[in-house]
């Protein structure tokens, strides 16, 4: 080797670090590369990363010959370095160590950190190229990657680890919803949509459901002239129909099934109860990606909530769970009424029945969902008892007059502007109730 001019010497130092920077790019973009898309990409034959592919499919081979390589390129540029030196400097442990500082510095900036970060930046770019070299390498030093791999494996047997029986790691379905509300693949309603989509699961039906006591139904024990005055302003293409209680429920009733009998002067029970349909029962609390799915299946678009005992608790449509994805997309039907009413002050008069849901994504309220699924639950549960009318206080952050309380039920709520203001102390429920926040 003193026969060999130096500057060729240093040509070759620098190709081997160059090598060796080639294994470090290769061995972080291959691990680093983003397989779905990398998946993505074969499907749409791309030869690279299918190459690609096929090597991330043998991971202990793919690590093998990379790490053998660039074990192999840094022993010889420090060799390399070793010899440069003692030219250079002469022989002694000066130049020994001028060297191993030198070689350490030119592999560590050169030959690890600056390409393993471009390998990380641009692993998408980098994966399918490096494959194609990669790809030979390993053919041509696989006696040699394999018996090194028989020592891997019994170290591993003796750790009592198997990778080998590692499932590919799979988002779960909060990553994917995370992934949804942070990325930039989807914006705008696009994003809100699909993350309302992943909310399905744990969202039931008591949360969108109409309570009972909104539930238009007609009672087959009215009047024939009551029956055809309701029907002649229902709104709704559905309704429930029961006898005597809304426990009793008989059927459901398809107004267009009702057109044929105003030819008749009047429309009594018997015909009405000739068209019913077997009505559609749903167990509260089911979810409404479960209900989603069970409409489907069954062909039904409207259901009747009942709790344990059977009693009704509420109703439920399709359109209820569509507008939990897309956000409301039907009219507001005659006679009815908005659940909420913003104020010039910035307050909003509310339903007592408004669902806490609803409120919290409209009006930007922390209302918790654990518990009660409407307002009026939520302040009756609160305050131990059904308040008077004109009280105010705080809860959950948010200041709260009741405006009406009927029917042992609380109409109508005041939700106050929030104001720079200290919040005010819990209303107490005993004794005097406090009359106003702070």
């Amino acid at each position: 080797m003193n026969d060999i001019p130096l500057s060729t010497l240093v040509i070759a130092l620098v190709a081997l670090l160059a090598v060796s920077g080639f294994f470090s790019i290769a061995e972080t973009a291959m691990m680093a590369v983003n397989r779905h898309r990398l998946r993505l990409r074969a499907q749409h034959g791309e030869r690279g990363a299918k190459v690609a592919l096929g090597l991330l499919a043998r991971t202990d081979k793919l690590l093998g010959v990379i790490l053998l390589g660039n074990t192999l390129i840094n022993a010889i540029a420090t060799t390399l370095t070793a010899v440069i030196t003692t030219r250079l400097f002469g022989q002694g442990e000066v130049s020994l160590m001028i060297g191993g500082v030198a070689i350490a510095l030119a592999i560590l900036i050169f030959s690890e950190i600056t390409p393993k970060v471009v390998g990380a930046a641009y692993a998408d770019r980098i994966a399918a190229p490096v494959g194609f070299l990669l790809a030979p390498m390993l053919r041509l030093s696989y006696p040699v990657v394999w018996f090194v791999n028989l020592f891997v494996q019994g170290l591993l047997i003796l750790l009592r680890l198997k990778p080998g029986e590692e499932v590919e790691a799979r988002l779960s379905q909060e990553e994917v919803r995370s992934l949804v509300l942070e990325g930039h693949f989807f914006r705008g309603k696009h994003r809100a949509m699909l993350a309302n989509l992943f909310d399905l699961a744990s969202v039931s039906v008591d949360d969108v459901m109409t309570p009972r006591n909104q539930i238009e139904a007609l009672d087959l024990t009215d009047k024939p002239a009551l029956l055809a005055q309701q029907l002649a302003t229902s709104y709704h293409t559905l309704l429930p129909v029961y006898e005597g209680s809304l426990d009793n429920i008989v059927g459901l009733l398809h107004l267009k099934q009702v057109l044929r009998l105003r030819q008749a002067d009047e429309i009594d029970a018997e015909q009405l109860r000739a068209i019913l349909r077997a009505p559609y029962f749903i167990p509260a609390g089911t979810p409404l990606l479960t209900q989603l799915h069970q409409f489907q299946a069954d062909r039904q678009r409207i259901g009747l909530v009942v709790d344990e005992y059977g009693e009704l608790q509420g109703l439920v449509s399709i359109e209820d769970i569509l507008e939990e994805i897309v956000g409301e997309f039907t009219t507001q039907g005659p006679g009815g009424s908005d659940v909420f009413r913003r104020e010039a002050d910035g307050s909003a008069v509310v339903d007592g029945m408004a669902p806490l849901r609803m409120l919290n994504r409209k009006l930007g309220t922390e209302f918790p969902l654990e518990g009660p699924k409407t307002l009026n639950g939520l302040i009756v549960e609160y305050l131990g008892e059904i308040p008077d009318s004109g009280i105010s206080f705080r809860l959950a952050g948010q200041g709260i007059e009741v405006l009406q309380v009927q029917d042992r039920a609380i109409k109508v709520v005041k939700l106050l502007a929030p104001v720079g203001r200290a919040p005010a102390p819990p209303l107490q429920t005993t004794g005097e109730q406090a009359s106003s926040i702070s």
